[in-house]
């Protein structure tokens, strides 16, 4: 598939401004999705604390790794991604304490392991050039308007 950048990342997912932190696609298919940033050095970063980015934010970064692949399978088949949930984080290993002082773009792959219509499971892995920086697993259950 073709890569897609930042400005189509902002109609696909809820996270808006600074709170995007994927900056393009880079591939993707029913199954994966890969994807780079460059904003983890950027001093007015919103997930910043006392001028450092922690290496516990790539979680959220794994998880948002999941909702641009979930817009990009809903627009795909003609519809929107609902909105989800993260509810648990599996397997969760850091390998660096942070991640403002990188270099270069901090690059993403996310493998979908479960997906249904009440929510999904992926496995996502960030890396800076070949160096890993986080691996695990998030699953997201999705908002439905039972109960409203």
């Amino acid at each position: 598939m073709p890569c897609v950048l930042r400005d189509d990342i902002l109609r696909l997912i809820p996270h808006q401004g600074g709170m995007c932190l994927w900056d393009e696609v880079t591939a993707w298919s029913d199954a994966r999705i890969a994807l780079r940033a460059w904003n983890h050095r950027h001093p007015a970063h919103p997930l910043r604390h006392a001028g450092r980015l922690h290496a516990v934010h790539l979680c959220e970064y794994g998880a948002q790794a999941m909702a641009v692949h979930g817009g990009l399978l809903a627009r795909a088949a003609g519809g929107a991604a609902p909105p989800g949930l993260l509810v648990a984080l599996r397997g969760v290993r850091l390998h660096c304490a942070r991640i403002d002082d990188l270099a270069d773009a901090l690059t993403c792959e996310a493998e979908a392991l479960v997906r249904s219509e009440g929510g999904s499971q992926y496995a996502f892995r960030i890396a800076h050039g070949d160096t890993p920086l986080a691996e695990g697993r998030a699953a997201v259950l999705f908002a439905t308007d039972a109960g409203a």
